[in-house]
């Protein structure tokens, strides 16, 4: 692997963290972009791949995507990352997360893990078990904060589909509003049971077919191939897989009027945003919509850390905050005609202490 300083995601980082467990067969990447705000805070992804330096690209990109989501959802956190290296087989064992647990610790408070793609609320609890610094934790009651923090960024992506609406197409009605959902997992297939009981007109896509099928079929939904689904004619396009979906090719066959969805570095490149802008396509900035697991997460960890309580309708009263930062950036991207990945960015910088006047 080459020197993560010269790679084109470094992005002046606290830390950047390779732990290799020979024993358990362990290898990760945990990075640490800020701690300006707080502890860097962000799940771990548990993934296979080919070239170890995209996992590495991976955990650059992730983590200062957390500082910028943390900081525009007002929480006392910085921004980290951690990326399990996954073998083909995808093996998964005891001693491994026991092993990234005591990796955890080891960095004393300076990183707080959680869920993320491929990482189980039971995977967390295994790692509780070597650290504290860990949320996303079974609830220890009904209304408590805590758990699966997928159905809140659910809600989240969700409440900013709506305001994107409103914004774009001047309407609070979602009845008959045509939205392409691109992966309907946890977080988009929560996404669309919540669009389609507001009655939205639904276009789901997952590389799941017997999954996507069995929602399609719940909900009332149209279902077309994964490579299909980001060039079916619809107002609100959500990706909720993967990222680096939005590229010159893609973004010059889209037909939507919005992009809004829960997918973590939606744009391949920065210039991305401003083919987006450019093409009159409004895009909510993708760690402004998707904070609601960070929050959940966030807020459970601190009412832990300090001894309090914390419930779902703290949570979500954080949560329900998202539309008006959306907003904002929205209306600061038409009156200076910079596009809103780039008036986002700039907001958050400010917050975490690299804006142009620090």
């Amino acid at each position: 692997m080459t020197a993560f300083w010269t790679e084109p995601d470094f992005d002046d980082h606290e830390m950047v963290h390779v732990v290799r467990d020979r024993g358990s067969g362990l290898t990760a990447i945990i990075a640490v972009h800020s701690t300006h705000l707080g502890p860097g805070a962000g799940g771990t992804r548990f993934w296979h791949y080919p070239d170890p330096k995209d996992g590495l690209r991976d955990a650059l990109r992730l983590s200062r995507g957390m500082s910028y989501k943390n900081a525009m959802a007002g929480l006392p956190m910085g921004g980290g990352k951690a990326v399990i290296l996954a073998d083909d087989a995808r093996t998964k064992t005891p001693e491994m997360l026991a092993a990234f647990g005591d990796a955890v610790e080891g960095l004393g408070g300076r990183y707080v893990t959680a869920e993320d793609v491929g990482i189980s609320e039971a995977d967390m609890v295994a790692v509780s078990q070597r650290t504290a610094h860990v949320s996303g934790l079974p609830v220890s009651g009904e209304d408590s904060a805590g758990g699966d923090p997928g159905p809140f960024t659910s809600y989240g992506i969700y409440l900013g589909i709506k305001a994107a609406v409103r914004h774009k197409l001047g309407t609070d009605d979602m009845r008959g509003v045509h939205v392409a959902v691109q992966g309907t997992g946890s977080v988009g297939g929560g996404v669309a049971k919540l669009l389609a009981k507001d009655g939205a007109r639904l276009t789901l896509a997952d590389i799941h077919a017997d999954a996507v099928a069995a929602l399609a079929q719940e909900l009332g939904a149209d279902v077309v191939a994964p490579d299909a689904i980001l060039t079916t004619p619809c107002d609100v396009l959500s990706p909720n897989a993967l990222g680096a979906i939005l590229d010159e090719r893609s973004i010059d066959a889209l037909q939507t009027q919005i992009v809004a969805g829960g997918a973590n570095n939606q744009l391949a490149r920065a210039h991305h945003g401003k083919a987006l802008f450019e093409r009159g396509i409004l895009y909510a900035p993708d760690y402004v919509i998707n904070a609601g697991g960070i929050i959940s997460v966030a807020t459970e960890y601190l009412a832990r850390r300090d001894g309090h309580h914390a419930s779902k309708a703290d949570v979500n009263a954080r949560i329900e905050q998202i539309p008006a930062r959306l907003e904002q950036v929205w209306q600061t991207s038409q009156a200076s005609g910079t596009s809103p990945d780039i008036v986002a960015d700039q907001m958050a910088q400010e917050l975490i202490g690299r804006g142009a006047a620090a």
